[in-house]
């Protein structure tokens, strides 16, 4: 679906309603955890490579249990391929989800910073002639203090542009 200007909104209710959907989601997860950076790193990772390999090794240890050890446990082996698969399925919808949203987000603030830098080119034309408007475009003009364009040698720039809050 190509990009086209966004004119929507959210009321408080629909974000109390959307924050609602996300705890029931969260109380139906009571089990999630964080992992810190060396664990990710530490732990066997499960990718698409490896799906047949656990799936053909659960049901080697269903078929043949003698083999393993009595203390080996089967049937949380299982427990465990069976919710892997299941929180797959829901990180792929979850990552869409994400994704969708930040798109959003990037595309509702470049529309937002496009009506800004507008609203400034005015500002800081009207306020050579218009009284009280000076302190308004002094305002607006802190916003790029600083910021440096590619093209200027380097030099600092107070003009309107597209650049990011870096």
């Amino acid at each position: 679906m190509s990009y086209h200007n966004i004119s929507a909104s959210l009321s408080d209710t629909d974000i109390e309603e959307i924050n609602t959907a996300l705890q029931t989601i969260e109380q139906k997860l009571p089990f999630l955890i964080n992992l810190s950076p060396k664990e990710r790193h530490d732990l066997y990772k499960m990718g698409d490579k490896s799906l047949a390999f656990v799936n053909n090794s659960l049901n080697a240890a269903q078929t043949n249990s003698g083999i393993l050890p009595a203390n080996f446990n089967t049937e949380e082996f299982e427990r465990d391929y069976q919710l892997a698969l299941r929180l797959s399925e829901l990180l792929i919808r979850l990552q869409q989800l994400s994704e969708k949203v930040d798109d959003t987000l990037i595309a509702v603030g470049s529309e937002a910073m496009k009506s800004s830098l507008t609203v400034y080119d005015y500002v800081k034309m009207a306020s050579k002639t218009t009284p009280g408007l000076k302190s308004v475009a002094e305002q607006l003009k802190e916003r790029f203090k600083g910021v440096k364009t590619k093209g200027n040698g380097g030099s600092s720039q107070d003009e309107s542009s597209p650049e990011s809050d870096e």
